[in-house]
């Protein structure tokens, strides 16, 4: 059984009624179609394990996404540096204290010297300074590095979660283009077959040059918005590309 319908889509909405009165009038099938098939959709274009993949690769490659990371490394620099700040408040030094060294006492009492080591502790002696107050001042600069980390991986959270809002209505779009453009190369087919119809009718004399008109004017605007929608892919096409970081024909599920 044959059916006529209209595709809903862009651009095809003036020229469907058309096409389908001139197709009754001609008596042609050429926009027919069995009725089982239904009408156009999308959906059954969209992979959505492709579309993991490319949000996987967009983090991977997007500078904005390797600038975030860099900074939580540096984040992670300043802890380590906080962390090391607290030896500051130690000092440490040391004395040499010779074990030989003697001094000579005089004693008006006795006409022989006194021999004696002014030293209590000979040879090497190592003393440790802690500024407590010191401390004091480093803990709340590691706590301010340990929050800066934390600030930055929110951040950085927060950019994966708009750049997957983006990927996914940038590949969605995509999607929706190259099913527009579809639907428009099946209407340029049906068209043309028209065309060869009216005009061997045309010139046998069993059509109206109006008729002919019609159709040629149909064909000639159809073959205009299907070069729009050839851009309008190609444009969709470059913007996904844009966060992804590399061309669609390059990113395979099985990478």
């Amino acid at each position: 059984m044959k059916a006529f319908f209209f595709l809903i889509c862009p651009y095809a909405g003036s020229l469907l009624p058309k096409l389908v009165l001139l197709a009754c009038i001609l008596g042609a099938g050429t926009l027919s179609v069995q009725a089982q098939e239904g009408t156009q959709s999308m959906l059954q274009d969209v992979s959505y394990p492709y579309l993991e993949k490319l949000i996987e690769v967009a983090r991977t490659n997007y500078p904005r996404s390797k600038a975030y990371k860099e900074r939580i490394g540096i984040a992670d620099i300043g802890i380590r540096r906080a962390k090391v700040a607290y030896f500051d408040a130690l000092s440490v030094s040391y004395l040499y204290s010779p074990a030989n060294t003697t001094t000579y006492i005089t004693n008006p009492v006795s006409p022989v010297p006194t021999v004696v080591n002014p030293n209590w502790l000979n040879n090497y002696q190592i003393g440790l300074l802690l500024n407590v107050g010191s401390i004091l001042q480093k803990t709340p600069l590691l706590k301010q590095a340990r929050g800066e980390k934390r600030v930055a991986e929110y951040e950085q959270q927060a950019f994966e979660l708009n750049l997957e809002a983006d990927v996914k209505q940038r590949y969605f779009a995509y999607i929706q283009r190259l099913a527009i453009l579809r639907v428009k190369h099946e209407l340029q087919l049906d068209i043309e077959s028209m065309l060869k119809d009216i005009k061997y009718k045309f010139e046998k004399g069993e059509q109206t040059l109006e008729n002919y008109n019609n159709v040629l004017v149909m064909y000639s605007d159809n073959n205009q918005q299907k070069i729009i929608a050839e851009s309008e892919v190609l444009i969709s096409k470059s913007k996904l590309e844009e966060l992804v970081g590399e061309k669609l024909e390059n990113i395979k599920l099985d990478q």
